[in-house]
């Protein structure tokens, strides 16, 4: 076994023995602007969130920002933004993600998943209407990061993972595809 081979396998054990950060999103929807206001429960309506509509460049009924609910509930955050000024706004449709597990986590460590789960989102995703996370992903903190959305998560991806989409694998000098060099 030649020293290419030896780091080549030392590289790939290493990535086996990672531990993963893996985050629930479980979705549900539609709604519309006056439906958010029934979603009131603190906690229980706190994640990430997925607004549709139209765009004048992309389209009608497409992804135009994920965004967060912490602290507050998902009526009481999208209200903030404005949405009701939107011209099209009978036809805006609104999908809520709430966190799911074994158990409830710590407010801080619940917190920080919403806050991984939205940058990993829109960084993959790329809504029409969110600026933040698109251009530069926080490698560090999203390398290990892996998001599966269950229920109703419309055009977002069933998972997204930050070893594919960091900067992770940039750096691949003794990539080789499989049987090519034995």
């Amino acid at each position: 076994m030649n020293i290419n081979e030896v780091a080549r396998l030392k590289k790939r054990e290493e990535f086996i023995n990672e531990e993963q950060y893996i985050i629930h999103v479980d979705w549900d929807g539609p709604y519309t602007l006056d439906q958010l206001t029934e979603l009131k429960t603190e906690k229980v309506d706190t994640g990430v969130y997925q607004i549709y509509g139209n765009h004048p460049i992309y389209g009608a009924d497409i992804l135009l920002y994920i965004g967060k609910a912490i602290c507050q509930t998902f009526g009481v955050r999208i209200a903030q933004e404005g949405w009701d000024r939107n011209s099209d706004v009978k036809g805006l449709k609104v999908y809520v993600g709430r966190l799911a597990g074994n158990s409830t986590p710590s407010d801080e460590i619940w917190t920080k998943e919403i806050d991984l789960a939205e940058r990993l989102l829109i960084y993959s995703h790329s809504p029409a209407r969110n600026s933040q996370c698109i251009q530069n992903i926080p490698n560090k903190d999203l390398l290990n990061v892996h998001i599966l959305n269950w229920g109703h998560h419309r055009d977002l991806l069933s998972e997204v993972s930050g070893a594919r989409w960091t900067n992770k694998y940039d750096d691949m000098s003794n990539y080789e595809v499989y049987g090519e060099h034995t």
